[in-house]
Formats: C-alpha cells, structure tokens, sequence
C-alpha cells in the first residue's frame, strides 16, 4: 500500500461530502426558486433538480484533479482503483439526482425544509466519516454513522483513492442499492406532486 498521509485522507472525505452538501443546498430551491418556469406549462420542471447536482460535478472534477497531483506528489504513485473513480461519480451523481428530486418536490410543501437541510449540511460533517475513523466514535454513537446514507459515498472513495483496494465491500453494495434506490423513488414522488407545484406557489 502507497504510504498516504492524514492531509489524503480527509481529502478522499471532504472531496465528495462538498459535493453532497451543494447539491443538497441546491435541491431545496430547484422548485421554489423557479416560480415563473414552473407556472409554464411547456416547461420540463424535472430539469432543475438535475441541473443543480450537475453544477457541482465540475467543482468535484477539479478537487479529484488536486487530489491526483497531491497523491502522486506525495505518495509517488496511484493506486490501481483510480481507474473506478469515474463509476463511482456517476454512482453518487445517481444517488444525489434521487434525493434531489425528493428534497425538490416537497420544498414547495414544506417551506421549512431548506432551513433544515442547511443546518443538516453544517453539523453533517460530524455525521459522517469525513475527519475521523469510525472505530474512533464511541460504541454509542457509531450507530449513527452506519445510518446516515451520505456515509457509503465517502467510504467508497477512500476505498478507490485512499486505501487502494475494497476496504470496505459492504459500502458498495449499501451504495449501488441508495444509489437506484433513491433515484426511483425520488423520481416517481417528484412526478407524482408535479402538478400541484403551481398551486402552492
């Protein structure tokens, strides 16, 4: 295993917990915030939460570009598993599309969502294995990391440019099923309230 260091680590965490946190910012005001396109009927509203979790995959793109020249600037080399790092983009672009969708189509309902979603996304550092491992949580409070779902994009990644190899298989497969999940049910909700979006606007 290449010898990386702590500054790699919390990179291979913070790189795709920023991203996450834009879109979920995003997703709350993909609705609301486009009033006059929603009350035009010819318009695809479907458009606006996926247009939100695109914008952040270019930020994404450039992070893992200065992840790549810090590894090899200190680590000499890549690993092998950075070759899967665009499968995994598009798993969490998937993922984040899903719940986009869902955050989308209840914000108009739930005028008080984006304000939860935004105190989410400053404490939700702390909810996930950004900064620290999880053996190093109280027994107490690990429960808490295995449920947040934001958790299994983050251990998929250090699997990919971190460790070098499946350090955590489970994650996978728990990433793979959030990831069709969220995007089916996210989808069908957003569909289905679709039309009463002008109503409460």
């Amino acid at each position: 295993a290449l010898p990386l260091d702590y500054t790699a680590y919390i990179l291979t965490g913070m790189i795709p917990w920023l991203a996450i946190n834009e879109s979920l910012a995003k997703s709350c005001t993909a609705i609301t915030g486009n009033t006059n396109l929603v009350k035009q009927v010819v318009f695809p509203l479907e458009v606006l939460p996926v247009k939100g979790v695109l914008a952040t995959l270019f930020p994404q793109l450039i992070c893992l570009a200065i992840l790549v020249i810090y590894v090899l600037a200190t680590g000499g080399g890549l690993h092998w598993t950075y070759v899967f790092l665009p499968v995994l983009v598009a798993l969490q672009l998937l993922m984040m599309v899903g719940i986009s969708f869902l955050l989308a189509a209840l914000s108009p309902f739930f005028r008080d969502l984006k304000d939860f979603v935004q105190v989410y996304c400053v404490i939700g550092i702390y909810l996930v294995p950004v900064v620290y491992l999880p053996n190093m949580v109280p027994n107490i409070f690990r429960p808490f990391v295995y449920v947040n779902p934001f958790s299994y994009p983050i251990w998929c990644f250090r699997d990919l440019c971190y460790y070098g190899r499946l350090e955590h298989p489970w994650a996978w497969v728990v990433m793979i099923a959030l990831s069709i999940g969220s995007y089916t049910a996210g989808y069908r909700l957003f569909m289905r309230l679709k039309p009463y979006f002008g109503n409460v606007l």
